[in-house]
């Protein structure tokens, strides 16, 4: 069954064209990750399929049902927030089953949950402290227990990792992705972050401009770009875009080749001065200048790489991406 899918949605705010003909299906079990530059419209989206927006037109259907005019609380969707959104009165257990109590859920059904999502997440042993008392990894954890206990049919996450430092990032979204696996739920998850996007998705819904640029998984998309924005966007380092004619006179396309299929060659046919050099241990990324247009060289294992320097660079000629002046993928 489709978990989720709109239908041409349009979102304006007065003047503002928000949301762009979106059309997009979700599978039931799917993890699905919406990506794009800040104002791109994808944490409005999310808004409108969570029902606290209104789609200004459109169809949108969760299970096989239009719930345009359904309000949020009656779509079987949880949303996890950015901001954790936790009430400091209430502690950990109270936190988790206030939505359960409100919906009049029994006693028996609320405590089987609640121990059920606690032992997912490790939060046995912080049932009784409130928010204040826990750290933002903690918290988050809590919000997306919160959501656990509803039993939903479509977890939202609307940038849930932005506010943790780097490594408790990649601890969490571990966690989401052990908790996507053992739950066997569908999942949108909205980030700027495209390694998350990489790490977590099934399926990654590129937004440019309020509008959906390409739908594919990570690989497919890392490999087969539709165009520059979505081969610039994905990847890190970002791909390189250079006119051709550095390489063939009289060329006027942009040429695009990721930093890690660059690699130095005696008699390769970039030449370049390197400009900066990023010593990160299991990698070395030289970052140089070829005539004006920087490009950068992702390259395996420690090198001693000197500003200043001239190398020449080279590529397998199949690793190669070509786009025309509208930036659309010619090869």
């Amino acid at each position: 069954m489709t978990a989720l899918s709109l239908k041409n949605v349009h979102k304006s705010f007065g003047q503002v064209h928000v949301l762009k003909d979106v059309s997009l299906d979700v599978e039931e079990g799917e993890f699905v990750v919406f990506i794009g530059p800040s104002g791109c419209g994808k944490s409005t989206l999310l808004r409108v399929i969570a029902g606290l927006e209104d789609a200004s037109s459109g169809e949108i259907h969760i299970t096989g049902r239009q719930v345009n005019l359904t309000p949020s609380s009656k779509r079987g969707i949880a949303m996890v927030f950015q901001s954790y959104a936790l009430y400091p009165h209430l502690n950990v257990r109270g936190n988790m089953t206030l939505a359960l109590k409100q919906e009049g859920q029994p006693k028996h059904v609320i405590a089987e949950r609640v121990e059920r999502a606690s032992k997912m997440l490790d939060l046995g042993a912080y049932l009784d402290r409130y928010p204040s008392e826990l750290s933002g990894g903690q918290r988050q954890r809590v919000a997306i227990g919160r959501a656990i206990v509803r039993e939903p049919k479509l977890f939202l996450f609307d940038e849930p990792l932005s506010n943790l430092d780097a490594a408790l990032r990649m601890n969490t979204r571990i966690e989401i992705a052990n908790l996507h696996r053992q739950l066997g739920a569908s999942m949108i998850y909205v980030t700027h972050d495209q390694v998350e996007a990489m790490t977590l998705a099934d399926k990654i819904v590129v937004l440019r401009d309020g509008r959906v640029e390409q739908i594919g998984s990570p690989m497919e998309l890392y490999n087969n770009p539709a165009n520059k924005f979505v081969a610039g966007f994905l990847g890190a380092p970002s791909m390189n875009f250079f006119p051709a004619d550095l390489l063939t006179p009289g060329d006027d396309r942009t040429m695009g080749i990721r930093p890690e299929a660059l690699f130095v060659a005696g008699d390769g046919p970039l030449c370049v001065r390197v400009s900066h050099v990023e010593h990160l241990g299991g990698d070395t990324n030289v970052i140089a200048h070829a005539d004006v247009h920087q490009i950068t060289a992702r390259l395996f294992g420690q090198h001693q790489v000197s500003e200043g320097e001239e190398l020449r660079l080279g590529f397998d000629p199949g690793s190669t991406y070509a786009f025309d002046a509208d930036g659309t993928r010619l090869h």
